[in-house]
């Protein structure tokens, strides 16, 4: 089935040029120039993938990344001018996907968007997911129910997670007790492959050690393997 692609730019010449290459791959291409025609679009047409400029007339790309998050699961490309790390944790963190920094290979685009259309397209149904993926599993006294993504700490406070702390976390509780590389983790946390120099996931696992109410100095749960990666320290059970 042709894919269905909403690309979200201020920029005309972008937009013409984006949805023009993306034709080209046999991509159907909405356009919209700001949040309001975002919402335009998407109420009358069904949408696969979200390209989203980061930098936006009024609400931009990450105000309107929370609010389509809020709303539903449609997957979202950041696309951003600039490559500071605390940029595209941000976005991570709001629910985007993934993220390309401008100026970019449009084929690199269209790989990354095959990527998240093989990965949507071939997940499980709900009825087919493994029992621990439906059911709450504990830890150290939190609890974590996968279906509605709901973290309970101990004193039985509802924690919020984004998405890629929920992937992340999800990660660690499929393999405690084992060291997962830095690879391992934006994988996981982001659904694709990532550059090995890339230390976003430094920053996303800190602020999970937050959420789990880690003490920095001297984690229990998350524990940082010098020169290695990171180590989920607990018993999981459901």
């Amino acid at each position: 089935m042709q894919a269905r692609i909403l690309i979200v730019d201020d920029d005309p010449q972008i937009r013409k040029l984006l949805s023009e290459f993306l034709d080209g791959y046999g991509f159907s291409c909405k356009l919209a120039t700001d949040g309001q025609e975002m919402r335009r679009v998407m109420a009358h047409s069904e949408i696969d993938v979200i390209i989203l400029d980061l930098m936006l007339p009024g609400e931009n790309g990450l105000s309107l990344c929370r609010q389509l998050r809020a709303d539903s699961q449609i997957p979202i490309i950041m696309v951003t001018a600039r490559g500071e790390l605390s940029d595209r944790i941000v976005g991570l963190e709001l629910g985007a996907d993934d993220y390309v920094v401008k100026p970019f290979e449009p084929r690199e685009l269209v790989a990354r968007i095959n990527t998240i259309l093989r990965r949507t397209r071939t997940a499980a149904p709900a009825s087919n997911v493994s029992p621990r993926k439906k059911a709450e599993v504990r830890f150290d006294g939190w609890h974590l129910n996968p279906l509605t993504r709901l973290l309970t700490s101990p004193a039985q406070l509802a924690i919020p997670l984004s998405n890629a702390e929920f992937r992340l976390l999800w990660a660690f509780i499929e393999r405690p007790r084992c060291v997962l590389n830095r690879d391992q983790l934006l994988d996981a946390a982001r659904g694709r492959a990532a550059e090995a120099f890339d230390r976003s996931i430094d920053l996303l696992v800190s602020r999970l050690r937050q959420k789990l109410q880690e003490d920095p100095r001297l984690p229990r749960l998350l524990k940082t393997v010098r020169g290695e990666g990171y180590l989920f320290d607990a018993e999981v059970s459901q």
